[in-house]
């Protein structure tokens, strides 16, 4: 199954191709959007390569990969559902990671949410995913905020070992998570209070 182009009321998702590469390198050379991903912002190159990977990951075609999101101004950001990383992870059917990343011009607009949560719903009800996860770190409290808000709840604070800390990470990483069966059911009482 291809990577569908998915729409929100204010985003047009588009699966990542080589025409994004460009916005792929301004997203990645901003330290302040990098902050709690790397040490530093990445190169061209570092981008270039990890573009390349990124497609071949999206190519797997079972619907998972990112997504350049576009709005009224032009390009947004990327969105990730990918397939998880670490080997354990990759064993477990039906897992995907959620995962997006913004230029700063767009931040606190409500867009990474309004993505993530396009992202969720095609996750469960399009691709029939068993559970979605996301993490970062604990001081991150912005993407924090915005796992919540689309119904992934905290599993767990953990400490990786990091070749290049950044910045806080002495305060370790946290893991969100949400299971089909929860989506299905809707929010609870306390959700919505």
């Amino acid at each position: 199954m291809p990577q569908a182009r998915l729409r929100t009321a204010r985003l047009e998702l588009v699966p990542l191709a080589d025409e994004h590469l460009p916005y792929e390198i301004e997203l990645d050379s901003d330290p302040e959007v990098m902050r709690y991903i790397a040490p530093r912002a990445r190169t061209a190159d570092e981008v270039r390569q990890r573009h390349q990977i990124r497609l071949a990951l999206a190519a797997q075609g079972d619907g998972r990969g990112l997504w350049a999101g576009f709005g009224t101004a032009g390009f947004i950001g990327l969105w990730m559902l990918m397939p998880p990383e670490s080997l354990a992870r990759r064993a477990e059917p039906g897992v995907a990671e959620l995962g997006y990343r913004l230029l700063r011009r767009h931040w606190r607009r409500g867009y990474a949410r309004e993505g993530a949560a396009e992202l969720v719903r095609h996750g469960f009800a399009d691709l029939e995913l068993n559970r979605i996860f996301a993490e970062t770190m604990a001081v991150n409290a912005a993407s924090r905020a915005t796992m919540a808000s689309v119904g992934l709840r905290y599993v767990r604070t953990f400490h990786p070992e990091l070749a290049e800390p950044v910045a806080g990470y002495e305060h370790g990483d946290v893991e969100y998570e949400l299971h089909r069966a929860t989506w299905l059911a809707g929010p609870s009482p306390a959700d919505s209070s």
